[in-house]
């Protein structure tokens, strides 16, 4: 799920982070002056959009398969468009607005979202709407490394900066629980309403950023890697495209080789560009760190399985079981409630238990939750027998996992770094989302075709991010025993 994709890293809550007065040693204190409230809402507004857009969509999609005429590999690209265009630019998108202006880019960014919210409620064709989906993608890629750093050069370092974050990370969860309920309301009058209702929301923060954001400065050096940012972007769409029309067209079908051949020549493209170019997305020597490359590994367990379990779960519970878009939320909400009544606690398990453990329970939780659907579910899953115990599961993984992970991914990296460490761990959960539900989509299809029925044409799916969760698992779980052989000798 860019799905609940908060995109914050908690700073560290301890005496010794925070800004102290030169006389005293104290903590300096920051006045919460109306503006600076108003700036705080302002960000917060955004994240919750998002949240909200995501969610929404999410439920609407068999009412837009239906009168659209969008098969159910056409109905992942709502999904992936949005992830991948999102995903693509992330790193791109903040450092766009270190150079031209935090508060210049975020209100065109806002902009372009409120524009592309409104065109997507009113197209009739599917292919446009997937376009609208992906340059909203590409908006939000500009919008929450905006938002996070407006948020962080407003708010002083320590305790009054820790307390904006806090109040930051809970909008995104809520908008994310908020969307699913108002998502089945409003698709009961038209999935059309899912898309135009963000409108007047996103012009409402758009006028009151224009107001209340205060003007910045761009940085006066530096430098855009667009052909990092272009490969990137054009590999992962079109490797995506390849794994969702293969089993149509067929793995040695000349048009799938080709495919295969230009998606590794441009992601071999972005590798060689980072090696090279004075400014890159990614510095390339950050994964030589085990830490970080298991963080960038767990959040594409995290997002990935997650999002195509719910993908799956929206077309099955609609489309098989015929549940109304309204009782279908309803039932996937518990862990959108989890995740935003649990988050504000991880912080603290965080200092208590340290990241590992934390996300090895995560993964473990989210593997239980597949694993118990997959046990349970028959051919009309009951309830409070199957989704309710699952919904909690996967909501306590997600809850788990998302801080920790983030935390991990800067962990002991110099500040110089943190902005690439967090945008890399971003960037790898919506790619990777993106490349899992790809695979899941094509196996749904597969299940389809060949005659499956109920639950059976889904069951290779959930076989997958079954797997996706347990493989998460166990890279977190090999280093813990590592490190503890030598202490038990």
């Amino acid at each position: 799920m860019h799905v609940l994709s908060c995109d914050v890293t908690i700073t560290d809550t301890s005496p010794a982070s925070a800004v102290r007065a030169p006389a005293t040693g104290a903590p300096a204190e920051q006045t919460w002056t109306p503006r600076l409230w108003g700036v705080l809402a302002v960000l917060c507004a955004v994240l919750f959009l998002d949240g909200l857009d995501v969610s929404m969509v999410g439920v609407a999609l068999p009412s837009i398969g239906s009168e659209l005429g969008l098969s159910t590999t056409s109905l992942q690209w709502i999904v992936n468009g949005y992830v991948l265009g999102y995903g693509g630019l992330l790193l791109l998108g903040g450092r766009t607005a270190d150079l031209l202006g935090r508060r210049r880019v975020f209100l065109i960014a806002l902009a372009v979202f409120a524009v592309a919210s409104l065109v997507g409620g009113l197209v009739n064709d599917g292919t446009l709407l997937i376009v609208t989906r992906f340059v909203k993608g590409l908006a939000a890629a500009f919008t929450a490394p905006t938002a996070l750093s407006i948020l962080t050069t407003s708010f002083h370092e320590g305790p009054a900066r820790n307390r904006a974050l806090s109040v930051f990370s809970v909008f995104g969860a809520s908008g994310y629980s908020s969307g699913l309920i108002l998502g089945g309301l409003l698709t009961s009058f038209g999935w059309r309403w899912t898309f135009l209702t963000p409108v007047p929301l996103a012009v409402i923060a758009l006028v009151a950023g224009f107001a209340l954001i205060p003007r910045d400065k761009p940085a006066a050096d530096g430098g855009h890697d667009l052909v990092g940012a272009i490969t990137l972007t054009g590999g992962m769409l079109l490797a995506v495209y390849t794994v969702v029309s293969a089993p149509d067209r067929g793995w040695l079908d000349p048009v799938t080789l080709g495919s295969v051949a230009l998606a590794a020549a441009l992601l071999i493209g972005f590798v060689v560009t980072e090696n090279k170019v004075r400014h890159p997305l990614i510095r390339l020597g950050i994964l030589r760190i085990g830490s970080i490359v298991r963080a960038n590994l767990s959040i594409v367990a995290l997002f990935g399985s997650y999002l195509s379990f719910q993908f799956m779960m929206t077309l099955y519970l609609q489309d098989v079981l015929h549940w109304s878009p309204l009782k279908m939320a309803m039932a996937l909400l518990p862990a959108g409630l989890v995740v935003a009544f649990g988050s504000p606690f991880v912080g603290r398990l965080i200092n208590r238990y340290g990241t590992a453990r934390l996300i090895i329970s995560s993964m473990l939780s989210l593997s239980l939750g597949y694993v118990w659907f997959l046990a349970t579910a028959g051919d009309t899953p009951h309830y409070t027998f199957t989704v309710l115990p699952t919904m909690l599961l996967l909501g306590g993984g997600f809850a788990f996992g998302f801080s920790s992970i983030m935390a991990q991914a800067t962990d002991g990296i110099e500040d110089a770094e943190q902005g690439l460490a967090s945008g890399l761990v971003q960037t790898s959960g919506q790619v990777g989302a993106a490349l899992v539900l790809a695979v899941v989509t094509a196996l749904v299809a597969g299940g389809a075709h060949s005659g499956g029925g109920d639950f059976g044409e889904f069951h290779p799916g959930v076989n997958l991010v079954s797997g996706v969760a347990v493989v998460g698992l166990v890279l977190n779980v090999i280093p813990l025993l590592r490190r503890s052989r030598p202490a038990h000798a």
